[in-house]
């Protein structure tokens, strides 16, 4: 399944590099990574969008059956599934358009975690011999060697220890190009006066980098309520607190990893929670179900334009009623004149 990860990675890392050849650093270019891969999953959100709109519809049709019925479960289980053919909604339906974007931000992830291999694509074997080397060596630990983000930390000591990894030949392990471009990627990490290669929770007060995770838990959360109000599903009490818990596990991670990590999430959220807003004022329920309504009045009318029209024997065509002559009860009650007599 990694695999699968870092093939998708490889394949966005091409973006993200180009985004970084553009603007020459990392926070920016993923800014502008994440909103071209936010364009190119549009498709995918937009059958979302629709889904938890119909959805919405279903739930709200569901619980006026379910008031209707009482106690009564059989007859408002059979109504509900009635309602199920008639709305054409599938339980499964919502989740479908969720597998495909979950997969690309997956290897989104791996594309940005393993910038060597997946962004400047430097062959695995030798950005591996490098992990190992930077394990090898005194004072640095064997972190390196089982960490997700030793790529990252290359990318960190690369300008004070690229002497120090040779290859099996006792040679440079890098080419000359290969180095440049390395040293080029690891001098734009610097965003808005974050240290995007460092970690949160080994800088000091006064760099800042505690509001990576804090931003992390903040925009995760706020996305969440502002849209969960704006679908017309707000939780509350238990399920809230549980929905909590990802936010904070992401807060805790972006804390305890390179803050690039922790900006990508940042930027994905928020970038998220706009096209979902503007997806939201196209695609929400109540316009949704005015679309459904004024379709099946212009299929009404078509099907009824379509029924031949038989004239009964006796049958007066409106258009015909004017024509005639409507008697008046004073003209009908009028007394006769009498006839003359020869």
């Amino acid at each position: 399944m990694v695999q699968i990860f870092n093939l998708i990675g490889s394949l966005f890392g091409y973006i993200l590099f180009a985004a970084f050849y553009i603007v020459k650093n990392f926070g920016i270019a993923i800014v502008l990574f994440t909103l071209v891969v936010k364009l190119l999953l549009l498709p995918f959100s937009i059958k979302q969008q629709r889904s938890m709109a119909a959805n919405a519809r279903f739930q709200k049709k569901q619980k006026e059956i379910m008031d209707r019925y009482g106690k009564d479960r059989m007859g408002a289980q059979m109504e509900i599934q009635k309602l199920m053919q008639k709305e054409n909604v599938s339980m499964s339906a919502g989740c479908l358009p969720m597998i495909a974007p979950m997969f690309v931000m997956l290897g989104v992830y791996y594309s940005v975690i393993n910038p060597l291999t997946n962004t400047l694509h430097i062959a695995a074997d030798k950005v591996n011999t490098a992990l190992n080397t930077l394990s090898a060596l005194p004072g640095l630990g064997t972190s390196f060697g089982n960490n997700n983000y030793g790529q990252i930390y290359i990318l960190k000591y690369f300008g004070l220890l690229q002497d120090n990894f040779k290859d099996a030949a006792g040679g440079m392990l890098f080419t000359g190009d290969e180095a440049n471009r390395i040293s080029d990627f690891a001098g734009g990490f610097n965003f808005l006066g974050w240290d995007l290669l460092a970690t949160p929770n080994s800088c000091s007060f006064a760099s800042m980098m505690w509001l990576i995770p804090v931003l992390c838990f903040v925009t995760s959360v706020g996305s969440m309520i502002v849209m969960q109000k704006m679908n017309g599903t707000p939780m509350k009490g238990c399920m809230f607190l549980f929905v909590l818990l990802m936010p904070l596990f992401s807060a805790w991670i972006a804390f305890n990893v390179p803050g690039a990590v922790g900006f990508y999430w940042i930027a994905s959220t928020v970038l998220g929670f706009i096209q979902s807003f503007i997806l939201n004022v196209y695609y929400n329920a109540s316009i949704i179900e005015a679309r459904d309504e004024a379709h099946r009045v212009v299929l009404r009318r078509q099907q009824e334009a379509e029924v031949q029209f038989i004239e009964a024997p006796d049958y007066v065509a409106p258009s015909q009623i004017s024509k005639k002559k409507t008697v008046t009860d004073e003209e009908k009650y009028k007394p006769k004149k009498p006839k003359k007599r020869r």
